[in-house]
């Protein structure tokens, strides 16, 4: 009978053990049920970071660096001069170009006035021309009459009612009128070949006008190109941003296509999150998404899901997998999702392209 007591209470105690495991128990179903209801409307990475826009600033030509207007981490406008190469090797140029281009307009001009004197000079080809037909005319004529004369007097010859001298002047002047006619039809002949001769010769000087014409502007395009490559000694910012990665000086040699510093906007900067490809189920263009940035503790920053990349990151590498190929290893994806930030506290918090963050999207609010 003494052992009862301390049964009892062997008894109660592993009834307020197997309590206690099933409120743990209960309280660990709830939260697994909780966590799993949490997590699909909530989903979330920590493989994520600020994007933006960062413009490459480089030389469009070869040259030495004269004067570099900026600093690191300086803030610029849109256009604001950055740099400038010494230009005086394309001062040359352009002046050279623009001589070339001088010359050859010199020498049209020169064409177009030996085109106006040969036009000129058709002219009084023509008006020598409309001469000889008036000349070649009133010849005939003269024939005409010289011949009708000389049928008469030898009819009157014939007759014994001329006399010979008479006769003969008539015969003199029949032989002259001819003489005449074809003297004039001459003329008539040659002041016709000259002015075709005159017209050939014009076309000709047109064809070369035409082709000179084409050498102006082919050397206006070449001091076009000589004026655009002086204008690029001159670099001015694309955007609005602050210079980084400045990696010239001056006096610096620097070639064509050559990086010489970067201008980062901060105004236009979004959030890339690289999502597991098992977490895209839900997700859609337009859902929110609470963004917490590591150098902001405490601070919820707005955002909107803009896009959900193409393909995954992996295709898109230097190297990406061929599966094809060696032994297989299934290996879970990630995908780029774009996600917009908005404007709220972005002026007392600065967001610089890089930041680590933990985006997090609320699948049930598809607005």
């Amino acid at each position: 009978m003494a052992g009862e007591p301390g049964n009892g209470n062997n008894r109660r105690k592993k009834r307020t053990a197997v309590l206690i495991f099933l409120v743990i128990a209960a309280f660990a179903v709830a939260g697994i049920f909780t966590y799993r209801a949490y997590s699909r409307t909530h989903i979330t990475t920590d493989d994520a970071f600020i994007s933006g826009r960062i413009h490459v600033v480089s030389s469009k030509i070869p040259g030495t660096v004269q004067t570099i207007h900026v600093e690191d981490n300086q803030f610029v406008r849109a256009g604001d001069l950055l740099l400038e190469i010494d230009d005086r090797d394309y001062d040359v140029r352009v002046r050279a170009a623009f001589s070339a281009v001088n010359s050859e307009k010199a020498k049209l001009a020169e064409i177009g006035t030996k085109i106006e004197v040969a036009q000129n000079q058709l002219s009084e080809l023509r008006f020598r021309v409309e001469t000889a037909k008036a000349q070649l005319r009133l010849q005939e004529a003269n024939f005409r009459q010289a011949e009708a004369d000389l049928k008469r007097a030898e009819a009157l010859f014939a007759k014994d009612i001329l006399p010979q001298e008479q006769f003969d002047k008539a015969k003199t002047g029949y032989a002259v009128a001819m003489a005449q006619v074809d003297s004039a039809r001459k003329q008539l002949d040659q002041s016709e070949a000259a002015t075709e001769t005159q017209k050939a010769l014009i076309n000709q000087t047109e064809s070369a006008r035409q082709a000179q014409e084409s050498e102006v502007r082919q050397q206006e395009e070449v001091l076009k190109a000589e004026e655009l490559k002086k204008s690029y000694t001159k670099i001015f910012a694309p955007s609005d941003g602050y210079i980084t990665r400045k990696s010239v000086e001056t006096g610096n040699r620097v070639g064509e296509g050559q990086s010489l510093m970067a201008v980062v906007s901060l105004e236009d900067i979004w959030v890339t999150a690289n999502y597991k490809e098992t977490q895209l189920e839900n997700v859609r263009p337009g859902q929110k998404v609470r963004i917490r940035v590591d150098s902001y503790p405490g601070k919820v920053f707005d955002g909107t899901v803009e896009s959900i990349m193409a393909g995954t990151g992996s295709v898109f590498s230097l190297f990406p997998p061929e599966n094809a190929t060696g032994n297989y290893v299934k290996v879970v994806q990630r995908i780029p999702v774009k996600i917009r930030i908005d404007n709220n506290g972005r002026a007392a918090h600065v967001l610089r392209v890089g930041m680590s963050v933990v985006p997090t999207i609320l699948t049930e609010d598809r607005s």
